[in-house]
């Protein structure tokens, strides 16, 4: 099956910072954009951040612009969220998902609908 593993999340106090992790299990990510979506309870899940696949391109949500990079290490194949002085409307379950080349949306859109191969997700609870 092909998907993402998220990890990396936890319980961190407003102001504390994490760096969360997303792997690919069963292709590579030479060749894919990859993105990273929050949901938090009872709302949609949004787009937060995308990179391209040699990492040299990125995109940010107005939301999360100053807060979050979205580094990727080509030699591991990971690309990961580094989300600092975290805010409790940071909490949420918070996933990656490939860019789908071929499905007609432009590169950098956080557009959901524009990403596949989820992963489970991983929990980011931030609370004092």
């Amino acid at each position: 099956q092909l998907q993402f593993v998220e990890s990396g999340g936890g319980l961190v106090q407003p102001g504390g910072s994490l760096r969360l992790s997303c792997a690919p299990s069963g292709f590579t990510l030479d060749y894919y954009a990859v993105g990273w979506f929050r949901q938090a309870p009872g709302k949609e899940r949004e787009g937060i951040s995308c990179i391209d696949s040699s990492g040299g391109s990125t995109n940010y949500a107005d939301s999360v612009k100053g807060r979050f990079t979205i580094p990727k290490d080509n030699a591991k194949d990971t690309v990961y969220l580094q989300i600092n002085n975290l805010k409790p409307e940071d909490t949420a379950v918070y996933y990656c998902a490939r860019f789908r080349p071929d499905a007609g949306w432009p590169l950098g859109t956080l557009n959901r609908d524009a990403y596949d191969f989820w992963g489970q997700g991983t929990q980011v609870t931030v609370s004092p």
